[in-house]
């Protein structure tokens, strides 16, 4: 029936709790709250985690590796990472305790869309971080969660990877660089 359809339609758009999750707008580059050193999470309650979970929802929707709250102008040390196997990863209050080696590689940001840049960056780290419920834990990562893991902890620090670059390429230049690195 047209009541059942609208119900379920309704519950596609809540988390299990039954809270309506939300997309939320992802700021762009120039937008102050991206330039803008995060506070530090002090309570582990309903508010942040109903901030992670829209977090992790405006990720899926946007189809990004890594997402942080002052990309959605949240002044809180919480960011989420896709890892190795892309499921999204909650950290809160994290922070690189070590890293080892470098790579360069491609980087983009869903607040400088159409954009990237190579950037050097560790190959390997290891983060200490809070779960949503406010345990302690670490988790290390390499390659493009290594990337992930700097790239997202840089916006709670006000920064974007595009300081890190010599050169920003759009999609066309992008495709033609590939093709050029194919032959």
């Amino acid at each position: 029936t047209p009541i059942d359809r609208e119900r379920e339609e309704q519950n596609e758009n809540q988390d299990e709790g039954g809270r309506e999750m939300s997309i939320r707008e992802i700021l762009k580059d120039g937008e102050p709250a991206l330039s803008k050193v995060c506070h530090p999470v002090t309570q582990f309650d309903q508010k942040l985690w109903d901030l992670l979970d829209d977090l992790k929802e405006t990720l899926a929707q946007a189809n990004g590796v890594g997402l942080a709250a002052p990309q959605v102008g949240i002044l809180r040390r919480a960011v989420i990472v896709m890892d190795e196997n892309f499921e999204p990863m909650e950290l809160v209050n994290p922070e690189i305790i070590a890293q080892e080696g470098e790579q360069n590689g491609l980087e983009g940001c869903l607040s400088v869309p159409g954009l990237w840049g190579y950037v050097k960056r560790p190959e390997w780290v290891k983060v200490r971080a809070f779960d949503r419920n406010g345990n302690a834990f670490e988790v290390e990562g390499t390659g493009l969660t290594a990337r992930c893991f700097c790239h997202e902890l840089a916006h709670l620090d006000g920064h974007l990877y595009t300081e890190l670059t010599d050169r920003l390429y759009n999609s066309d230049e992008l495709d033609e660089l590939m093709e050029e690195n194919e032959a």
